[in-house]
């Protein structure tokens, strides 16, 4: 009983009395400095939360409306949360379509970001051909090139091989990023080279140490590039713009941009848009610790 009512009386500050690591531990918040600080630092982190979930609270409840009371009523919450509305715009817009083609656009990126990405930083991180720093410098330099400036010769190139309205350039667009091919080798470089060399002695050859040592081994780099390029795929425009526009086979973000030439009203366009931020945010909440460790495990080294 006296132990707890002396951690009720602690309260807020009863989380960090035992903290031996971090920022604040358990005896900076003696400081009344320290104290102050930390309350301003909470203060910052709920209104930056707030900031940031305001605008989905509002396209969410805004979805319930009508077009009268979306123009009329100046609250945010709805008359009635009725999810036939919702329903109704899904149906009309023929959304499961769009989402079917952003599916198969994510999924081949995701498969091609892990295997191409993987592959060339196993090429520097294990096998280190000749002038593999060379190569791998000109990779780090296209870190300072803007994905933008190159759009108009990678779209004429795709045209030049008939991949035009095809989800195929989609697909290798991420099997080629710099970003992810020094994740994986930094993740490469850390796996103890005597599990390389004992597969070797036992005959593995260069692929079969990739695929039965490399990619095992690296699950939590794998996780992250994963989800970045998951993420990255499914809200990507430009290209899929370019490459899709017409054929039938648009994904979710081209579709939101066609409805500026429709008559559609703004409360369809909200739903339309709710319809495209839902799958990001699951995926955040279901996967948000692997994100955080992966990225952890991928970042530090030693």
């Amino acid at each position: 009983m006296a132990v707890k009512t002396k951690k009720k009386r602690e309260g807020f500050w009863g989380a960090y009395i035992n903290k031996k690591d971090g920022a604040i531990r358990g005896y900076d918040i003696k400081d009344p400095k320290v104290k102050v600080f930390c309350i301003l630092i909470m203060v910052i982190c709920i209104t930056l939360v707030v900031i940031s979930v305001f605008p989905i609270l509002w396209v969410f409840l805004a979805s319930f409306k009508d077009i009268r009371e979306f123009t009329r009523n100046v609250t945010i919450l709805p008359d009635s949360f009725d999810f036939s509305k919702i329903m109704t715009t899904w149906n009309a817009l023929k959304f499961q379509k769009y989402y079917l083609n952003s599916f198969i656009s994510v999924a081949g990126s995701v498969v091609c970001a892990v295997i191409f990405n993987g592959l060339l930083a196993y090429g520097f991180a294990v096998l280190k051909p000749k002038g593999h720093k060379i190569a791998f410098g000109l990779v780090m330099w296209s870190l300072l090139i803007p994905s933008t400036t190159s759009i108009v010769a990678v779209f004429r190139n795709i045209n030049m091989v008939g991949l035009y309205r095809s989800f195929v350039p989609l697909w290798l667009a991420f099997g080629a990023n710099a970003f992810y091919v020094v994740l994986f080798k930094e993740f490469f470089e850390e796996i103890p080279t005597e599990l390389l060399e004992a597969a070797k002695l036992d005959g593995a050859g260069v692929l079969t140490v990739f695929t039965k040592i490399m990619l095992p081994l690296s699950k939590p780099i794998i996780m992250v590039v994963i989800i970045f390029s998951l993420t990255a795929a499914w809200s990507d425009f430009l290209l899929p713009y370019l490459v899709l526009n017409g054929s039938g086979k648009e994904t979710v973000m081209v579709k939101l941009f066609a409805f500026k030439d429709t008559p559609t009203d703004a409360v369809s366009v909200l739903r339309a848009t709710l319809f495209a931020i839902i799958p990001p945010t699951i995926l955040f909440a279901f996967f948000q610790k692997q994100i955080t460790d992966g990225a952890t495990a991928g970042a530090v080294k030693g």
